[in-house]
């Protein structure tokens, strides 16, 4: 059985798929009220499963009238996709973001499922057994690397 954040989210991204701006605002309260939880179980949803990192945007206006826009991060060019999550993970980069980086590829049809295993298995804390903060400086230039063979990928 699903937990109450999986399917916030999955409600949140299906309302995202239908929606004509390719952005949704909601209340939090309302959203709470929707599924009989606390609002911080929304703000929980929203900042672990809607990250930048996963290609979101996410502004929150309080108050009375307030609201939370989601708005789903497009590219046009895979580079500057490319770029962007270059940027965002370095000088270094945790185990967790990178997983959602590696993610958000996977989710935009650049990389397979399998490509994005290989990636994983390569930067696991497992595999790359240093202390912190060694571990996510090298995890930063391992897939930093590998963002950059995808940017100007040729044949071997």
């Amino acid at each position: 059985m699903r937990n109450i954040s999986d399917i916030i989210e999955a409600h949140l991204k299906m309302i995202l798929e239908e929606a004509k701006h390719n952005h949704v605002e909601i209340k939090r309260s309302e959203l709470a009220d929707q599924f009989s939880c606390v609002p911080s179980q929304i703000n929980y949803v929203i900042n672990t499963r809607f990250t930048k990192e996963l290609g979101y945007l996410v502004e929150s206006k309080r108050g009375g009238g307030g609201y939370i826009r989601i708005q789903r991060a497009v590219e046009n060019d895979q580079n500057i996709l490319l770029d962007e999550l270059i940027s965002l993970i370095k000088p270094h980069v945790s185990q967790s973001v990178s997983e959602a980086v590696l993610t958000r590829l996977v989710e935009a049809d650049f990389i397979t499922l399998r490509e994005a295993k290989l990636m994983k298995a390569a930067i696991d804390r497992e595999t790359l057994r240093f202390k912190l903060p060694y571990r996510d400086e090298i995890r930063a230039r391992i897939l930093s690397a590998m963002l950059t063979t995808l940017k100007y990928h040729e044949d071997l």
